[in-house]
């Protein structure tokens, strides 16, 4: 008797392809007479049912830092607007880069195709940085605490940095309406 270990809309890991995928449908196999199904198969739209075993659950997300720290990544889109073929200058042909800011993979910022294809080079850079401005935010916000924990010890041009920093966070932070 099998129960089933993954539901509908889930996101697994397909080991023998090695990609992620969503559980499409949960295929129950019956027999005749009994209260569950013998086997639990698992259509996730890679051509194939595929059975528990061959799946692994996504790990629960790990708890953010105390600072409360965000975790922005750059995912692949595919490029509806042009084949692969006539992009092939691109750093990745075929595809742009998303910023995905929140815990969904479909959130965060998009470049539009038009402007990707003037400089995709550019446009590639922009995603990174955009994507590491938490961990940039941290770091100067790291470096103007220990400025005001160091005082008068730290060289002038060191001191310097840090106000550049508080002044960026500044920004960063005001709120405008």
């Amino acid at each position: 008797m099998a129960k089933a270990q993954f539901h509908k809309n889930q996101r697994v890991y397909v080991k023998p392809v090695g990609t992620w995928a969503l559980v499409e449908r949960v295929i129950p196999h019956w027999a005749k007479g009994l209260d569950e199904p013998l086997r639990v198969y698992y259509d996730v739209g890679l051509g194939r049912e595929f059975a528990a075993d061959e799946l692994q659950a996504e790990a629960p997300a790990a708890e953010e830092k105390d600072n409360g720290s965000e975790h922005w990544r750059i995912v692949r889109a595919r490029n509806k607007w042009q084949p692969a073929g006539d992009c092939a200058r691109h750093p990745v042909p075929g595809t742009y880069p998303v910023i995905v800011t929140g815990e969904a993979e479909w959130g965060g910022w998009r470049v539009p195709g038009a402007e990707y294809d003037l400089d995709p080079v550019r446009v590639e850079r922009q995603a990174r940085l955009i994507a590491h401005a938490p961990r940039l935010a941290e770091f100067a916000s790291s470096l103007v605490e220990w400025a005001r924990k160091s005082g008068e010890e730290m060289p002038a041009s060191l001191a310097d940095l840090a106000h550049d920093a508080q002044d960026l966070l500044m920004a960063v932070n005001r709120e405008e309406g």
